[in-house]
């Protein structure tokens, strides 16, 4: 473990707690696994597909530069805390899944648990489910016909022969 690479995941992410130790430990672990060292994609060379929206995810951003904004960082939301890592240039590709482990006790020797126990008691490692995402697309925006704001050509709704955005859409839904 990096004790200057931790530091700073807890300035980015504004404290220390055990969801940013696993998030931290999920992206070494992922990338030892595919064998890129632990550095920062500068475009979408690295993907990761988190299936959470906890604070692990913040490590996952500030450790290898998996974004929303850049597009190699998709949020799957299972509850679950498991993290995919899928290497563009050959195709391959790891799911760190962190296994149900005791979390009770004190905060920091939890977290010092995650951070420098052997992976292998901490996560499980296995294939994602799923194929290496596509590359983020670029798309025309469309006025909303209702509030005059533009979004995405794939996120507009018609609705009587009008565009719609998601916010003004009169969803329809009978169960």
């Amino acid at each position: 473990m990096n004790d200057m690479l931790w530091r700073e995941c807890v300035r980015f992410h504004g404290h220390a707690c055990p969801g940013l130790a696993l998030g931290y430990r999920a992206a070494e672990v992922g990338m030892e696994q595919l064998g890129i060292p632990l550095e920062r994609a500068t475009d979408e060379e690295i993907i990761c597909v988190a299936e959470n929206e906890a604070c692990g995810v913040d490590a996952i951003q500030y450790l290898i530069s998996c974004t929303i904004g850049k597009g190699n960082l998709i949020l799957r939301p299972s509850g679950k805390m498991a993290f995919s890592f899928f290497d563009r240039d050959d195709g391959d590709s790891v799911r760190v899944v962190a296994k149900n482990f005791d979390r009770n006790g004190d905060r920091e020797v939890l977290i010092q648990k995650i951070l420098t126990d052997p992976y292998g008691n901490i996560f499980d490692i296995k294939r994602p489910r799923y194929d290496l995402p596509k590359k983020a697309r670029l798309f025309d925006s469309v006025e909303c016909e209702s509030c005059g704001e533009y979004c995405r050509e794939d996120k507009i709704r018609l609705q009587n022969g009008k565009k719609y955005c998601t916010d003004c859409f009169d969803q329809y839904d009978r169960g």
